[in-house]
């Protein structure tokens, strides 16, 4: 079944209907980072967007649904992935990307707010594994490429090395209060890109014995 088939919400419009949603998607987005989850209210989302409340009831019914449009969107429109012709320099991009992202005033309380929700709501959890599986499968060809030059071993699970990219990033963004720079995200990527090469995402989560 495909995203946009589990949500209300996300089938893709044009002319009129796309400025609607992306008015409403934007306004979404501003509660969520001001407010939080618990506070996401239709009819409040409605006024700030100045679309009629009837409409995005008729559309999205519920701030789940919302949530999940809004996530779909964010995929899709995130930058694509870049190639540098190694792993290191790929896997920098990436990490680069989602740090620029996290220490975005707006973006980051976005995103504590959606995952903090998803601790607790199933629908907004199902719809935040969406949005990761869109962006790792986006960069996942970055590994791939790489056990094409015989940078790492073959049977590298792409996914997971895509993965450990971005999860200490995370890490640092939900626990700590040190700075979320461009220091911390090369860190990231060499560290993975170093496992990577060690065999520590071999295929099943076994590295070299």
């Amino acid at each position: 079944m495909s995203f946009e088939s589990v949500e209300p919400g996300t089938v893709r419009p044009g002319g009129r209907t796309a400025r609607v949603r992306a008015s409403v998607l934007q306004a979404a987005g501003d509660a969520l980072a001001e407010s939080g989850f618990a506070h996401l209210d239709l009819a409040d989302i409605a006024r700030r967007a100045q679309v009629g409340k009837t409409t995005v009831y008729r559309r999205w019914g519920t701030v789940t649904s919302l949530v999940a449009d809004l996530l779909l969107d964010m995929a899709e429109q995130s930058v694509p992935r870049t190639e540098t012709g190694s792993l290191l320099g790929d896997l920098k991009a990436n990490a680069r990307l989602v740090q620029s992202t996290l220490a975005d005033p707006r973006q980051g309380a976005l995103f504590k707010a959606v995952i903090a929700a998803a601790t607790c709501e199933a629908r907004t959890a199902d719809a935040l594994h969406r949005f990761y599986d869109i962006r790792v499968n986006e960069w996942a060809p970055c590994v791939q490429q790489a056990i094409d030059r015989g940078e790492v071993p073959d049977g590298t699970d792409a996914q997971e090395v895509i993965r450990a990219v971005s999860a200490p990033l995370y890490y640092r963004l939900l626990t700590s209060s040190g700075r979320l720079d461009e220091a911390a995200a090369d860190q990231a990527a060499e560290a993975a890109a170093a496992a990577a090469r060690a065999g520590a995402y071999l295929g099943g989560g076994k590295g070299p014995a």
